[in-house]
C-alpha cells in the first residue's frame, strides 16, 4: 500500500532532494530529461502552493518518493501532435514523478500510480481521464506506464527543453474499472 500525503512547503526541500536524485538517475542512465533547470524550485513551489504536490509515503510512512497531481487546464499539451482519448477538462495530470534511488527495486513506482488510480475511481467520478508524458529516452517510466494500462496518444516537442521529444498517454480509470468488475 502507498499514501499520498498533500506537500506543504515545509517538504518543499524533501521534494527538491527527491527530484534532484531523480534527475541523477536519469543522466546516470543517459536520458537527457530533468536535466537543467525543469522541475526548477519555483515549480515545485507552485506545484505545493496550487495542492498539485504530494509525497509518496510507505506502509511505515517513509517518505519514498514524490509526484504532483495537476488539474486542468495543462499548457503542457497545447502543441500535442495526436489524438486523446478523452477531449474534456475532466481529466488529471501526473507530473514530476520520482522515486528517491534509496528507494529503488521494491515496487514502489507501481504502488504510486496504483495509488492516484485508485483514488481517482473510488473518489472522483467526475475525472474521466489520467495524462502522463515522459521523454522519448526514458524506457523504464515508458515501460511503467504501459504496465499500468496507459495508451499512447502522441507526442510533444520542446515543451520542457527546445530539443526534448516527449510521449504523451491517457487512460481512462473509469472504464478499466467497469471492464474489471465486468469480467469478474
Amino acid at each position: 500500500m502507498m499514501k499520498l500525503k498533500k506537500a506543504t512547503l515545509a517538504d518543499l526541500d524533501t521534494i527538491i532532494d527527491i527530484l534532484k536524485d531523480g534527475s541523477n538517475q536519469l543522466a546516470e542512465s543517459g536520458v537527457d530529461q530533468w536535466q537543467g533547470d525543469y522541475p526548477s524550485r519555483d515549480q515545485i513551489t507552485s506545484d505545493i502552493n496550487n495542492g498539485f504536490a504530494y509525497l509518496a509515503q510507505s506502509d511505515d510512512n517513509e517518505t519514498v518518493g514524490a509526484i504532483a497531481v495537476v488539474t486542468p487546464p495543462d499548457p503542457s499539451y497545447d502543441t500535442m501532435n495526436g489524438t486523446w482519448l478523452n477531449n474534456g477538462d475532466d481529466y488529471i495530470v501526473i507530473h514530476r514523478v520520482a522515486i528517491h534511488s534509496q528507494h529503488a527495486g521494491h515496487g514502489y513506482a507501481t504502488r504510486l500510480f496504483n495509488a492516484v488510480i485508485d483514488h481517482v475511481v473510488a473518489d472522483h467520478p467526475e475525472i474521466k481521464s489520467i495524462r502522463i508524458d515522459t521523454h522519448a529516452d526514458n524506457k523504464p517510466m515508458q515501460h511503467l506506464i504501459a504496465k499500468m494500462g496507459f495508451t499512447k496518444v502522441g507526442e510533444i516537442k520542446g515543451v520542457y527543453h527546445p530539443a526534448d521529444l516527449s510521449y504523451v498517454y491517457e487512460k481512462l480509470p473509469h472504464e478499466d474499472a467497469a471492464s474489471k468488475h465486468q469480467a469478474s
